[in-house]
């Protein structure tokens, strides 16, 4: 029969061929065809020979060719056919699609929706025809019946895809059917349509299945719809991120997660690799992302951006196109955020109505984690956005060149914060990336070497900390770091001792760049260059700290530790110990010849002797031997010889100009906390070693001189060293430069001698009475100066020097004050204060609530987080109940009470005896204690109430004290809820003393406050009032901003990335009604405060 077909086919006519297919049966015909496909004997040549003979003019011969075609699908998707003769069959029928009349091809293409929506596909094949058969059908322009409707072609193919969508899709024919839509001709809607529906199958599919379906949207995409796919991809990785990390820190078992984090890094990056790649062929792609993800800026970052598009971000900025837009947007995105959490944590308002978004940096340091799965493509822009933070919010220089330093904590400005976390990420990658590293690390010295005139510890930190992380694994690329050591002579003395600080751990392990160091110190030790030369006795220094000598205290005894990398380092410390001892003393020699030299030189040495004892004991003597030696040219040993030294050799004139030669005062300190530590931890382990007392003899002179000299410091006067009243202190002659010169000596001497003496006094009569002496000394010569310098007027003399006094004698001094100064002003009020008791016209009660004060201040601005300890060593002992935790919240209203007592007893005297000068204070000291007070807290509630009865019953007339209150009142009631009704009571109070601009309009009095009287309304509470008012506008403003930006993500977007605003609806909604409650008392504070 297939040759009779055949040959009939081959005439020039196809009569004769018609007339026999006429004849045979429809199941003839599906037979003789599958027969023949199975044995891949030429069926192309009888389908065409069968459509040859079948014309599409015809009715028989347009239904023939229906039924070969519904047969040839099912034989395709049999499984049975070679996949060559498949393929073969599928062409044809392509090729044959266009010349079916419309009503039988709206009949194929529902029977193959109906094979889709049933599961009835076996392999998906012929799935290739159904676009050929939907464009056909676009092209007939006749009217088609549509089940019961008559539509024309173009409608008939939305129907159909239509009813394709809402139906059921086979798992494993998703990517081929989106496939198939990009040749099929699409209106907006219907790629909508069709956008909507692969989405949906997203959570169906395995995870492997995604990132070839993704490529097909991506190709989709380009009919229209490029923000909807974007939209839904990220959306749908997003919710897988949620997903794991609920499942992470939640207490299922390991085995139970869904999706390893491997698999799920692993997809993330070839789809963020398949959308990179379609950018680069479609820039309106690269467009559509970055408009999508600033729409979201306003309505928060945590809207829009997730740790998936912050990875694709940085992938997009490797197309130079779109590279300076991404980082601009991270940069604005990040800072924005950080800034909002100031906000947030500064107002309760605010934080009840904006639920809690994940933090920018635990987001972006999540893609760096991330980033060890073969994201290489994320690396390169990892890198580039930690450096554009450290550039762009880093410290900056202000006018006199310094920077300020603030401590870490909850106290950084949105720039710190930002800054810091450029840091996180370059360390971070750095860990995890051993390809990038050395890049990492010479942009870094870069930056340090060559913006020597900017602030760089924040670069200084990041390297020291990348050093720290392991030295070992840096050696490879110690090359970049001896380079950087060329230019030690040239930078600033600060810089050079962060560098140096930060390089110690790799000098460590690499004998080589240890020697390169060595060599360029020892040039710059002979530079005409004097800063040169401060660096290399800095490096000195350092090394000699750092390499320590065979018997040195361990780090623990020295109360300093090494770091990290002593894990690795001290695998070969008791060889380079008894290596070290050398190296050291030759060390020691260098330094000795840098006593001729300059004083700033010199000052350098005698400040860095004391930290290089204390990590190398070992060479003290060396040291102290040093310092006796230097020291014996300027001490008088004969005992009655008054004043003890020789100042004028400390001082050197040179032609016109006196300079100071040798600072004395620097080197009997350096000798006094020397010989306090070498008594304090040497001295014993001596003892207990029964060691010789030989090496000890120049300690004990040392201690004699130092004797000595207090003795003799305590019997002379300031004439004897030519400083009385009469002297000559200007600053336009020889000698009155010289007198200040050596003014200043005597008393940085006397406070090095003050706590010499402190230290070895062992609380006696007779130690404190020499203490007090020195400080009388002291205090003339100080008091001599001031007055001089009032009576010049000259700026340099105003110049304080700075103190010799160390941390640990304050602190001492102050444990031992401190509960005199508490219990002393807590238990006698300064009412009943014995007259004449005064200092500087204060009382003495006066003067110690203001050193409360100041310690409070002092406590919680630099040792914060040491401020639980701080409260509980104030706590009475057995105060505390056994075993019972105490919060820091209640050990501060503890001192909060002793304090609101005094000011109530303040408050309780006398108008006459009112003192405002203690009000202010104690108003400062409840302000910092306040701060300790957790808001939710009763205790916080209790303060609050306080506060404001305080204001509401109490009418203060001292602007300062009044301004105290009132700014506490405002910190606590901004942190339990809203300002606004307490500042339109303020602005009725304000209207009411101050009258209306019309003077023809009667006010009615309010009072609500009496802390606003005539004195303090203006200027005082208004302008606190209006500062206040613009915080709440400026947050009100901010909350507007957000539900626009949520509200316009919302109406442009129905994918399923706009499923997280739908779920915070409702927060949105309190927050619109915040928003209208708050405007009502702003219009009316405003109002009220339309003053004259």
């Amino acid at each position: 029969m297939d040759q009779k077909i055949l040959s009939l086919a081959a005439e020039k006519t196809a009569d004769k061929l018609q007339k026999f297919l006429q004849t045979l049966k429809e199941d003839d015909l599906a037979n003789l065809l599958q027969h023949q496909a199975v044995k891949g004997k030429a069926v192309g040549t009888l389908l065409r020979a069968i459509f040859k003979g079948s014309p599409c003019c015809e009715e028989a011969g347009a239904l023939r060719r229906l039924n070969i075609y519904t047969c040839c699908i099912q034989l395709v998707e049999s499984g049975d056919l070679q996949k060559e003769v498949a393929s073969e069959i599928i062409g044809l029928l392509m090729l044959e699609a266009h010349s079916f009349p419309g009503p039988l091809l709206v009949k194929l293409a529902n029977e193959f929706v109906g094979a889709i929506k049933e599961g009835s596909l076996m392999n998906g094949k012929s799935l290739e025809l159904l676009p050929i058969i939907l464009t056909a059908l676009v092209t007939k322009k006749e009217t088609l019946a549509y089940g019961k409707d008559e539509l024309s072609g173009e409608e008939c193919k939305k129907q159909l895809i239509t009813t394709l969508c809402s139906g059921r899709w086979d798992q494993q024919y998703v990517i081929q059917l989106t496939s198939m839509f990009k040749d099929v001709p699409l209106t907006a809607e219907e790629v909508d349509l069709v956008m909507e529906k692969v989405f949906k199958m997203f959570s169906k599919l395995n995870l492997q299945e995604i990132p070839p379906l993704v490529y097909q949207l991506l190709v989709l995409s380009s009919k229209g719809s490029r923000r909807r796919v974007l939209e839904g991809i990220i959306a749908f990785f997003s919710e897988l991120d949620q997903q794991r990390r609920e499942e992470e820190s939640g207490d299922e078992l390991l085995d139970l997660i869904t999706v390893p984090s491997g698999e799920l890094r692993h997809v993330e990056g070839t789809v963020i690799l398949h959308i990179v790649f379609a950018m680069t062929l479609d820039c309106e792609l690269g467009r559509e992302l970055l408009k999508h993800l600033k729409a979201g800026q306003q309505g928060g970052f945590s809207n829009n951006v997730c740790p998936f598009s912050v990875a694709l971000l940085l992938s997009v900025a490797r197309i130079q196109r779109f590279e300076e837009q991404v980082f601009d947007l991270l940069k604005t995105s990040v800072f924005k955020s950080f800034k909002d959490l100031q906000l947030l944590q500064g107002s309760k308002f605010l934080q009840n109505l904006v639920p809690h978004r994940s933090c920018v940096s635990a987001m972006i340091l999540e893609v760096v984690r991330n980033s060890v799965h073969s994201w290489d493509h994320v690396t390169q822009g990892l890198v580039k956005f930690g450096f554009i933070l450290m550039d762009s919010y880093g410290p900056k220089k202000i006018i006199d060149g310094k920077m300020i330093e603030t401590s870490p904590g909850l106290s950084r400005t949105p720039n710190q914060h930002a800054c810091k976390l450029g840091a996180n990420i370059l360390l971070e990658t750095f860990k995890v990336h051993e390809m990038i590293r050395q890049e990492i690390l010479e942009q870094v010295l870069n930056r340090v070497v060559t913006r020597a005139s900017s602030p760089i510890s924040h670069f200084l930190e990041l390297l020291s900390n990348i050093i720290m992380y392991s030295p070992l694994i840096l050696q490879s690329c110690s090359s970049k770091v001896t380079e950087s050591f060329d230019y030690l002579a040239f930078l600033p003395l600060q810089t050079v001792q962060g560098l140096l600080r930060a390089v110690q751990p790799l000098l460590k392990v690499s004998m080589s760049m240890r020697d390169s160091l060595i060599l360029v110190l020892r040039k710059a030790m002979f530079a005409r260059q004097l800063d040169a030369r401060k660096s290399a006795v800095a490096g000195f220094l350092l090394l000699l700290k750092h390499f320590k000598v065979l018997g040195s205290l361990a780090s623990s005894q020295c109360s300093q530790s090494v770091g990290v990398t002593q894990v690795h380092v001290d695998v070969h410390s008791r060889y380079n110990s008894a290596a070290n001892e050398a190296f050291c003393l030759e060390i020691m020699d260098s330094l000795r010849r840098c006593l001729g030299q300059q004083a700033d030189v010199r000052l350098m040495l005698y400040e860095g002797f004391y930290d290089v004892l204390r990590r190398n004991s070992q060479l003290a003597n060396s040291i102290m031997q040093t310092l006796l030696s230097q020291l014996k040219q300027f001490y008088e040993p004969q005992a009655d010889v008054l004043p003890p030294l020789r100042l004028d050799a400390c001082v050197l004139t040179q032609g016109d100009q006196i300079l100071l030669q040798e600072p004395l005062d620097h080197l009997l300190c350096c000798i006094q906390h020397c010989l306090a530590w070498y008594k304090s931890r040497v001295m014993p382990v001596h003892q207990e070693e029964e060691e010789e007392e030989e090496e000890e003899g120049f300690y004990q002179e040392l201690d004699d001189m130092l004797e000595s000299i207090t003795n003799r410091m305590i019997k002379s006067e300031l004439e004897d060293f030519e400083l009385d009243k009469s002297a000559d202190f200007s600053q336009s002659t020889g000698t009155g430069i010289k007198n200040n010169l050596c003014a200043s000596l005597v008393m940085g001497i006397c406070e090095v001698l003050i706590e010499y003496n402190f230290s070895i006094s062992n609380f006696s009569k007779n130690k404190f009475e020499d203490v007090l002496s020195l400080f009388m000394c002291y205090k003339k010569l100080s008091d001599i100066l001031n007055e001089k310098a009032g009576k010049g007027k000259t700026k340099t003399a105003n110049k304080t020097s700075d103190s010799f006094l160390s941390m640990k004698f304050v602190s001492d001094l102050l444990t031992a004050l401190f509960r005199v100064l508490l219990w002393r002003y807590t238990s006698i009020p300064t009412s009943v204060e014995e007259p004449g008791k005064k200092e500087k016209g204060k009382s003495i009660s006066l003067l110690c609530l203001e050193g409360l004060q100041r310690i409070f201040s002092a406590v919680q601005q630099f040792f914060q987080p040491r401020v639980p300890l701080f409260l509980r060593a104030l706590d009475v002992p057995g105060n505390e109940g056994d075993g019972v935790e105490v919060t820091v919240t209640q050990r501060a209203t503890f001192q909060i009470r002793q304090f609101q007592r005094a000011l109530l007893n303040l408050l309780s005297c006398q108008e006459e005896d009112f003192n405002s000068r203690e009000a202010l204070l104690l108003v400062s000291v409840l302000s910092s204690l306040s701060k300790l007070l957790e808001p939710s807290s009763p205790q916080f509630v209790q303060m609050l109430s306080w506060a404001s009865k305080i204001c509401k019953e109490n009418s203060w007339e001292d602007a300062l004290s009044c301004k105290g209150m009132m700014n506490l009142l405002f910190s606590l009631h901004v942190l339990y809820k809203s300002p606004v009704a307490l500042l339109r009571d303020l602005s009725q109070d304000i209207h009411g003393h101050l009258g209306d601009i019309d003077e023809d309009v009667e006010v009615e009095k309010t009072n609500h406050f009496a802390m606003v009287n005539v004195r303090t309304a203006a200027p005082t509470v208004c302008l606190l009032v209006l500062g206040q008012a613009e915080k709440v506008l400026e947050e009100v403003d901010w909350l507007i901003n957000r539900l626009k930006g949520q509200v316009s993500q919302e109406t442009m977007s129905v994918s399923p990335g706009a499923s997280e605003l739908r779920r915070n609806s409702k927060s949105d909604g309190e927050a619109g009604e915040a928003v209208g409650f708050s405007s009502d008392p702003c219009v009316l504070f405003f109002h009220f405060l339309r003053t004259e």
